[in-house]
Formats: structure tokens, sequence, C-alpha cells
């Protein structure tokens, strides 16, 4: 039903507010984007043809993150300068290591899941320099990773997890004395108190 009534916009060019009886004229334009065939799900009857092609006029393909790992130093520059900046904290420095575990790992979850992983990493850190070892890249982690309903892997709620234990444990060594703990894990505790509110642990 909604792909029924999103063609009959861009067809008529007008929309008809909630409760209101007339139509109101619009001029936009419609930029829309995927990570789903959908050429093959028309096909397959999921996807309308008719609005297919009308939001298919100019198609752009965007290469995956790990089709363009030289990317990766310009988006992880970027992404700790505006972690950095939201929190506080002084913009921390990847280690020629780090940077090469980054490049080289496949990235199920693209961007996403780089600003994941290089949040993570500014709490983990210590001296404001990120090491391979603050990335805890699941290739690394021995315990299998759970998958969700759909049998995709669930990985954003798996690294918040590891995130989590690591700063339980380091509050129960502290006796919850949180400048201590974030003492032990390298981090100001300014950067705590965020991942702490952040991760419900407050």
């Amino acid at each position: 039903a909604m792909q029924v009534k999103l063609l009959r916009v861009i067809q008529e060019k007008s929309v008809r507010p909630i409760g209101a009886q007339k139509e109101t004229p619009i001029d936009v334009r419609i930029l829309s984007a995927t990570h789903k065939d959908l050429a093959e799900l028309v096909d397959s009857g999921e996807f309308r043809q008719d609005l297919f092609y009308r939001i298919n006029v100019i198609e752009l393909h965007v290469p995956s993150l790990r089709e363009r790992s030289d990317d990766i130093p310009m988006l992880a520059e970027h992404i700790l300068e505006r972690l950095a900046g939201e929190s506080g904290m002084p913009v921390p420095s990847l280690s020629k290591e780090a940077m090469a575990a980054l490049q080289n790992y496949q990235f199920p979850g693209n961007v996403r899941e780089l600003e994941n992983i290089l949040e993570r990493a500014i709490t983990l850190c210590e001296a404001n320099l990120i090491q391979e070892m603050d990335l805890r890249l699941p290739s690394s982690v021995a315990a299998p990773m759970p998958a969700g309903d759909s049998g995709k892997v669930a990985l954003e709620p798996y690294l918040d997890n590891i995130e989590k234990e690591t700063i339980i444990k380091a509050l129960e060594q502290t006796r919850y004395n949180k400048t201590a703990a974030a003492k032990l894990l390298g981090i100001t505790f300014r950067a705590l108190r965020y991942r702490l509110k952040k991760l419900g642990l407050d």
C-alpha cells in the first residue's frame, strides 16, 4: 500500500495532508538509498516495477567499505574528531598496527560499524593512542557472536556487551571507584562517565 501511495505522489506531484480535503502541489526531487537489489525484488514481486522505474532515474553504486579500504584513514580521522569533540576529549591517534588492522578488516557493517569500533576504542585506549587491541575486532575475539532473529550476526549488541564487561570488571577491581576505574582503563573520568551513560550503566 505504501508503494502505491509513493508512486501516486511521484506521478501526480501532489500530496493530501492527513485530515485535509484538498491536495497540495509539491515540487521535490527524491534521493533514496538501499542496500537491497531492487531489480531482484521486482523480479520476485516484492517491489513494484512501475515504482522502480520512477525512482531509478540516476543510479549510483556506492562500494562497501571493504571495497575501499584506502578511504578508511580519512574516515577514521573524521569519526575520531567528531567523537572526541562530542565528549570534550583530545582527538586520539591510531597506531600503524591499528590502522592496518582496520584496513584489513572486512566490515560487514560498513561505516556504521567503523564508528562503533572507534567509539569503543576511544574508551579503552591509553595515552590517547589507539592500539590494535583497543579495537576489539570480532576476528580477535574467541567467543561466538550471537545471531539475531533473522539469523544475521547481531554485531552492535555483541560489541556493546564486550565493552560493558570490560568496564564492569574495572569497576569491580576498583570497588566501584569511578576515578580509579577510569585510570585502570586508561581513559579520563569524563570519558568513563560518557560510556557509562551510553551503555546504561550509570
